[in-house]
């Protein structure tokens, strides 16, 4: 993998967002953005970057408050938010996306979030859906379907998602079935928790807002949105909550919304056993999407 650049982003509250960047060999034709999820960090996307920056885009992702090199420069403790941070963390994507602009002018910008990240763009997406030329989600659902099926009076707990593995090599099975990146994941100190209960709360509190017809009417209808889930990823419930956010996309009146289900994966479909598959049909889609 080659190394990004660290940028550091200013935020609200006196807050700096730990930004990475991949840039490619030649003129940049597009901006791919990064949103990862919950319990992990940017740098675990580095693969991914590098075919992407191969073929010409700029990629960049920023840690998360609480995440990785952010929570690190801040002080904080992992899956700590902060008081409403979970409405930061979803504005500290537009501010990357500014950002992304302001250094490439001129040229597409596609925002892929994954899991916790999908539900950050899901709500960017509802005021600012112009500002971005492609969507990408994956290992998404709806949190405000997903919200009566969990409990949320405490911290939010990755490991409880391994149930449906049961016996379980690992507490975080769930996650792909190629053991040595899960392997990696268990070992990785800046993996593996989850939010602390008051930015969880926030989160599915915020998640409610994909419900209004009125929210997702406001949206592009043009805005090509590529949602891509596991066959057995349980967070998508498996892939009947995706397929009720698609189901809400098109109804809302968006006429580009693709929806791939990986037989037999699991949550991380980048770090899947067939995840070359995987990445070659997400950039041929976002090739397409942006034309280029």
């Amino acid at each position: 993998m080659s190394e990004p650049a660290r940028i550091d982003l200013p935020s609200a509250g006196g807050h700096t967002v730990a930004v990475f960047r991949w840039l490619p060999d030649a003129e940049p034709r597009g901006v791919v953005q990064l949103t990862h999820g919950m319990g992990e960090h940017v740098l675990r996307y580095g693969d991914l970057a590098d075919r992407l920056t191969a073929l010409g885009f700029v990629v960049q992702g920023q840690d998360h408050r609480g995440h990785g090199a952010t929570a690190r420069a801040n002080g904080t403790e992992p899956g700590a938010l902060g008081a409403g941070g979970w409405r930061e963390l979803v504005a500290d994507v537009g501010r990357l996306v500014e950002r992304g602009r302001e250094d490439f002018p001129g040229v597409p910008v596609v925002l892929l979030g994954h899991s916790m990240g999908s539900f950050a763009v899901q709500q960017f997406l509802l005021d600012h859906s112009a500002d971005v030329d492609a969507a990408v989600l994956s290992g998404t659902t709806l949190l405000d379907q997903l919200e009566g099926a969990i409990d949320t009076s405490g911290p939010v707990d990755l490991s409880a998602f391994n149930a449906p593995f049961a016996p379980a090599r690992t507490d975080y099975d769930w996650l792909s079935r190629d053991e040595a990146q899960v392997d990696a994941y268990v070992a990785d100190p800046w993996c593996g928790f989850g939010l602390d209960a008051t930015s969880g709360a926030e989160m599915f509190a915020a998640g409610r807002d994909v419900a209004d017809p009125q929210r997702l009417d406001a949206m592009q209808k043009e805005l090509p949105v590529y949602v891509a889930v596991g066959e057995h990823d349980p967070v998508s419930g498996p892939v009947v909550l995706a397929q009720a956010l698609v189901d809400r996309y098109r109804t809302a009146g968006l006429t580009d919304v693709t929806f791939r289900v990986w037989p037999e994966a699991r949550h991380e479909i980048f770090n899947e056993t067939n995840r070359d598959e995987v990445d070659g049909e997400l950039i041929g889609w976002i090739r397409d999407a942006v034309k280029v």
